[in-house]
């Protein structure tokens, strides 16, 4: 059957007249609804920016603290995110606290959709918190006492969740990276793990050819155009100004392709545009110490990476007092945060890899290929991947050993092993990592590092001469009047504020628009003239690349000639310096006496614990073999310890976790000889259960190495030794235990009895009634001919109903054994169930617990 005219797509005209006609129609419509999606922009802008607080966060909040109100008040506020329709949050798991950056634009970009950090978050049923700001900093707001701040969010997040299982989780993008990472490291006992997601850290890194950010404070001679700019708005800093930077690095697509796309796509592309330029062109301001701080100390100083900045009360700022695990996300198609500048701190602060772990830091990286700076906390695809991954394993990572560690995460696909312990799509595993696979990646010169500081030292003179000879007179011309007008006419202000309804010659657009979304004639895909445009948007688009790696080759030239220059680094007092400009921030007299008191704790570890202990002690060293972890091992010793009736809490987990690492890394060899003595006093039934149970978290992921295979082998043999040492030992004192059964008291007799079968098993009725009215008599008689009948007919009815319940096929047996004399039923009858209960009873490492003619013997003797 032929399809109706209405199903059949029109077959474009191939007369040129005829070709030209409709694309000018489009063309002219898709100009008259782009210039109305710019006047809604306009009129977003003006309804946003009027707020009293705006944000772009995509859900409902409530506010918890208002930083206003603080002893040192800052324009910051701790939101509470609620749950959408049909989520419900756990008390046990542990919070979230996503903090957005305040680097020129507004907050809410970690909630800004659905899929995004903030979202990941919540459906996965983690307590969620938001850190927001206002547009207009307090008077004498400092970089101090936003870190203050955020302690105090953290203080009072955690007081609101008692019951969870650790510290909240603090995920921080951009510029709020560097800024909680400083917070962690003055207060580290408010924080659980930390998530940084294209947070600059080490200012100075970078790849030549490549990053040319870098390279703008030398350009402009240092941060004294800061101070000016400061001064210009009458003591506050235009965050517009730093977007301008942002916008300055990808020309091609600040002047064209983004605007070139609404407008080819502007039936389909105008919703994703307003809400995107709802953000970005929610500019705010910082005062003119805070972006000084900024500058000075980070941006040109890069004295972070190196412990070299101090607070005003004195105590150093050093990354390495952190003791939570510390993520670092980033992505080589970040322009403005690449991998060198997000990882090059670690080889900044530490010159091996023994220095990461005597610290006892836990550092994880992951390398993006392609996603840009805005993707990393923007992109759906990433949300659904990187942030899913790390939220649902933040468990996981919280315990993983110190050390450095690159997160892997690979397609779940039907031949992954044991696929249904990993969560979600992907399959996340932590992959061990030295200090010269970070080198690599970092790629630090030290020729460069002398060109920048050559420039940190130029930008303290300039600066100097500045606040000398400029400041006064610039202050004293300034008014608040003229701040204002700088900053409405500010290049890219100036477009939200005259697009507008407010321009009388813009508001007749609406009307026009309407009217050409009525009558509105796409044009086929394959027309000519469509196509033209196109192939002109491209070469438009290549030109201007082309001009930016011009630019950057020229800007990266010029750095480098003129600061690597030998009188230049003399006048900037270089000559006068021995050794590397930036010498490693060194260790601590204090740090060393640690050092030397905690390794002395820990060889005093070396043969204490228990069975608990050596499946730790056997999980770390064949992981170490194997050379990382992976999230499905994780699983299954989560649902190990979940069935678990005496589990570790996971501060207790993390702790042993810890301290067991740090031993075998002090000494691997007399932590393996030790294990035996760990194992001397557990029963032979548990030992066995435990190497079962390691075996399998091991074996859940991929198969073994050889090299863990290896280490495996080892282990085996040293828990089954352990098994046939505990076996030996309970067959030694077995006679011992029997000979004082007959002498126990009915009632404790037929609560032992009903004990060994199962943990939850209970006397049976009769058993009860008929010991309430036998009691009084068997008190009375003193004949021991008396009390081994009574203890042996109540017995077997306890016994042989308990059986009964756990398996069918042994009633028989208990029952017939319990009508043996009391001296043989009370071992043969308890002591099959107990072998079978043994792996999960909470009692299992004690011998009383593997032996229940030990604990009636134990009783017969308290009563």
């Amino acid at each position: 059957m032929a399809d109706s005219g209405n199903d059949r797509v029109p077959t474009p005209s191939f007369n040129p007249w005829t070709a030209a006609y409709e694309y000018a129609v489009d063309a002219w419509q898709r100009g008259v609804l782009y210039a109305d999606v710019l006047r809604q922009r306009g009129n977003q802008y003006h309804e946003h920016m009027a707020k009293r607080a705006p944000n772009v966060l995509s859900m409902e909040f409530e506010l918890v603290m208002d930083g206003r109100e603080l002893p040192r008040p800052v324009n910051y506020g701790l939101l509470r995110i609620q749950p959408p329709e049909g989520v419900e949050t756990d008390p046990i798991k542990r919070p979230f606290l996503v903090v957005d950056p305040r680097a020129g634009h507004g907050p809410g970009i970690g909630g800004f959709k659905p899929e995004s950090e903030i979202g990941v978050a919540v459906r996965a049923g983690h307590p969620c918190y938001f850190a927001t700001f206002l547009p207009q900093p307090m008077p004498e707001q400092t970089v101090e006492d936003v870190m203050m701040a955020e302690a105090r969010f953290l203080e009072e997040i955690i007081a609101m969740h008692p019951d969870a299982e650790g510290k909240p989780v603090v995920v921080a993008n951009c510029q709020a990276g560097w800024q909680i990472m400083m917070t962690a490291a003055v207060r580290p006992e408010l924080f659980g793990p930390i998530i940084v997601a294209g947070a600059p850290l080490s200012y100075w890194a970078g790849w030549r050819g490549m990053n040319p950010m870098r390279y703008s404070g030398g350009l402009l001679g240092g941060s004294w155009l800061t101070a000016m700019t400061s001064d210009l708005g009458n003591g506050k800093f235009d965050g517009a100004w730093l977007v301008q930077n942002f916008e300055n690095l990808n020309p091609a697509n600040t002047l064209w392709s983004k605007q070139y796309n609404l407008y080819s796509k502007v039936d389909t592309e105008a919703d994703r545009y307003l809400s995107f330029e709802k953000w970005w062109g929610g500019h705010v301001f910082l005062n003119g110490p805070e972006i000084q701080y900024i500058v000075d100390n980070l941006f040109v100083g890069n004295r972070l990476a190196t412990a070299g900045l101090v607070t005003s009360d004195g105590i150093r700022i050093d990354l390495r007092n952190i003791r939570s695990p510390i993520v670092v996300f980033c992505s080589k198609g970040d322009n403005i945060t690449p991998p060198p500048q997000a990882l090059g701190w670690i080889p900044d602060l530490y010159q091996n890899e023994a220095e990461v772990l005597a610290h006892g830091q836990t550092i994880v990286y992951a390398v993006h290929e392609s996603i840009g700076h805005l993707g990393i906390f923007v992109s759906g695809s990433v949300a659904r991947k990187e942030h899913q991954e790390f939220t649902s394993n933040i468990d996981m990572i919280d315990v993983l050993p110190p050390g450095i560690y690159e997160a892997e995460i690979t397609d779940k696909t039907p031949d992954t092993p044991n696929a249904d312990l990993a969560f979600g799509n992907y399959v996340l595993s932590f992959e061990q990592r030295t200090l010269d696979d970070v080198r690599t990646i970092v790629d630090r010169k030290e020729e460069d590092d002398r060109r920048f500081a050559a420039v940190a030292r130029i930008s303290d003179i300039n600066l100097g001469m500045y606040r000398s000879f400029m400041q006064p007179w610039l202050r004293a011309l300034v008014t608040p009047q003229s701040a204002e007008w700088s900053q409405r006419l500010h290049p890219l202000r100036l477009p939200y504020e005259l697009i507008s309804d407010r321009n009388p010659a813009i508001a007749p657009i609406a009307a026009v628009a309407e009217q050409v979304r009525e009558h509105r004639q796409p044009v086929s895909e394959s027309n000519p003239f469509l196509i033209a445009q196109e192939m002109f948007s491209n070469w438009v688009e290549s030109s201007l690349n082309i001009w930016q790696e011009m630019r950057d080759s020229a800007d990266e030239r010029t750095f480098m000639g003129v600061y690597g220059s030998p009188l230049v680094q003399d006048l900037a007092g270089l000559g006068a310096r021995s050794g590397p400009p930036r010498k490693h921030p060194g260790v601590s007299p204090e740090h060393r006496r640690f050092m030397e008191e905690r390794t002395a704790d820990l060889r005093s570890l070396l043969q204490e614990g228990g069975l608990r202990v050596a499946a730790i002690r056997m999980l770390l060293y064949v992981s170490g073999a194997e050379g990382g972890l992976d999230e499905r091992s994780f699983a299954l010793i989560r649902k190990v310890r979940a069935e678990s009736d005496n589990a570790m809490t996971l501060q207790e987990f993390k702790d042993t976790i810890r301290d067991q690492a740090l031993i075998l890394t002090l000494d691997s060899d007399a932590a393996i000889q030790a294990m035996p003595r760990l194992l001397e006093k557990s029963p032979p039934d548990a030992i066995r259960s435990a190497l079962k149970t390691m075996k399998h978290v091991l074996e859940a992921a991929e198969p073994l190495s050889p090299a863990a295979r290896e280490s495996l082998a080892e282990m085996e043999r040293i828990f089954e030794a352990a098994e046939r040492r505990a076996q030996k030992r309970a067959q030694a004192h077995a006679p011992a235990r029997l000979e004082a059964a007959p002498t126990a008291p009915v009632l404790n007799l037929i609560d032992a009895a009903a004990q060994v079968p199962s943990k939850v098993a209970r006397p049976h009725p009769d058993a009860a009634k008929s010991a309430a009215t036998e009691a009084p008599e068997e008190a009375a008689k003193t004949a021991p001919e008396a009390t081994t009948k009574a203890a042996t007919k109540s017995a077997s009815k306890a016994v042989a109903k308990s059986a009964a319940k756990a398996a069918p096929s042994a009633s028989k047996a208990a029952t017939k054994s319990a009508a043996k004399p009391a001296a043989k039923p009370a071992s043969k009858t308890a002591a099959k169930p107990a072998t079978k209960r043994g792996a999960k009873s909470s009692t299992a490492s004690t011998p009383s617990a593997a032996n229940p003619g030990a604990r009636q013997s134990a009783k017969a003797k308290r009563a």
